[in-house]
């Protein structure tokens, strides 16, 4: 089964708006910065949002684990340049035809990405390395059922202790998952806002009943932090898993229901004018 690509291409690590907006924080008030985040947050969480990004390839399949599936492979394979990253994930698509989740339950990936093959399957992970992870992912399956149920079993409903669980049975050495939650661990809050999120024409909310949405954690990088830093948001050097609670408990300020507005509310200042 073939699928079409993701339309207009979308940089996430390059939220510019905070450089943009940094000369004029002179001039602008707490309650300018809140109602701009609103605005933009509004504008921005639509359909049109996912044309580019990676959340496109979740909402290419049909069924609850299938789309859990493929949003985590998809988050998980999100980094470095989309233009490099984004037919990767495609290939997952492809090989699987859609059915993500009986491809990875049955091994049937073993035929596409081969245990053994020292051979590079994208930028630092080889084949042999995707091969371990996706095994690792399939034993999961096999024995919870979903990564959800996976979760939501452990009697976990914070957004923190998702993410330690998920670096726990799926991250280590080869893994595209951190072996920790020490880092700020962007792709995997990337896949946890996809995943609880409700109510949104972008976000899934698989996983609402069970993890509260304002315990949602900012998919944080390098660049993100520094120009935060530059608006007064947070102070730090280091883009840790400590930097994105505090980036995150700034955006609940504004949205205190669902902080991870915030999300779209930093791409709209980076698309639009101030």
């Amino acid at each position: 089964m073939q699928y079409n690509g993701p339309g207009i291409a979308r940089d996430y690590r390059g939220i510019a708006f905070l450089g943009e907006i940094s000369q004029f924080c002179g001039a602008m008030t707490d309650q300018d910065v809140r109602d701009k985040l609103i605005r933009y947050a509004e504008q921005y969480e639509t359909e049109d949002f996912i044309n580019g990004d990676p959340s496109w390839f979740m909402h290419q399949v049909s069924g609850n684990e299938n789309q859990e599936a493929m949003a985590f492979l998809a988050s998980a394979f999100s980094y470095g340049s989309r233009k490099q990253f984004l037919p990767k994930v495609q290939q997952f698509l492809d090989w699987s035809g859609g059915e993500v989740h009986d491809w990875l339950l049955d091994g049937r990936f073993n035929c596409q990405v081969k245990p053994g093959d020292n051979s590079c399957f994208y930028r630092l992970n080889t084949c042999a390395q995707v091969n371990k992870f996706l095994a690792s992912y399939q034993a999961l399956l096999q024995q919870d059922g979903t990564l959800g149920k996976s979760i939501r079993d452990a009697g976990i409903s914070t957004a923190i202790e998702a993410v330690k669980h998920i670096c726990a049975r799926l991250g280590g050495a080869g893994s595209p998952i951190p072996q920790d939650a020490a880092s700020a661990c962007k792709r995997v809050c990337m896949f946890l806002r996809w995943m609880v999120r409700d109510s949104s024409p972008v976000d899934l909310g698989l996983w609402a009943g069970f993890i509260d949405k304002r315990s949602l954690i900012i998919p944080m990088d390098t660049h993100v932090l520094q120009e935060a830093e530059k608006l007064g948001l947070i102070k730090s050097r280091t883009a840790s898993m400590n930097a994105a609670l505090r980036l995150s408990k700034t955006l609940a300020e504004v949205f205190p229901d669902d902080p991870m507005k915030g999300d779209f509310a930093l791409f709209g200042y980076g698309v639009a004018p101030i």
